[in-house]
């Protein structure tokens, strides 16, 4: 696997987990009645509210925006395998959980389930992806 596809990956990664992370941390309500976007009900579709959790999810997130910030800063094989098998951990359950609960987004709000199931499906492939053999040894390497 290319090292510039690796990098990519993680830095996709690294960018989607800065967005939830930083809303879900800072402004837990907001992010629980709002996300992704105004006028959709991916998180309050899923009642009730918790400010504790909210936050929390956030600051997983931002733990994970750590480690892909490492892997695409610092780019090793072993780094690429560590930061693909977290985020496939946590994404395999985060999409399994969702596909148990798309019953709760009503036909009007079809497009909403689809685009959950993309985005968190996004991040599954791209972990998985971190977890193929690559050619980059243990170089430090270039875009």
């Amino acid at each position: 696997m290319n090292l510039c596809v690796k990098r990519a990956a993680a830095g996709l990664l690294c960018l989607t987990a800065m967005i939830v992370g930083v809303w879900a941390a800072a402004a837990p309500y907001s992010f629980f009645s709002s996300f992704p976007l105004p006028g959709h009900a991916w998180v309050v579709a899923l009642p009730a509210y918790n400010e504790h959790l909210t936050h929390d999810v956030g600051d997983l997130y931002l733990a994970l925006m750590t480690i892909s910030t490492w892997a695409v800063l610092r780019p090793r094989d072993e780094t690429f395998r560590l930061v693909g098998a977290a985020w496939l951990v946590f994404s395999v359950l985060h999409i399994a959980f969702h596909l148990d609960h798309l019953r709760l987004y009503s036909a009007v709000d079809a497009v909403d389930a689809v685009g959950n199931v993309v985005a968190l499906g996004t991040s599954v492939l791209l972990g998985g992806l971190l977890l193929l053999p690559g050619a980059t040894g243990n170089e430090t390497g270039r875009w």
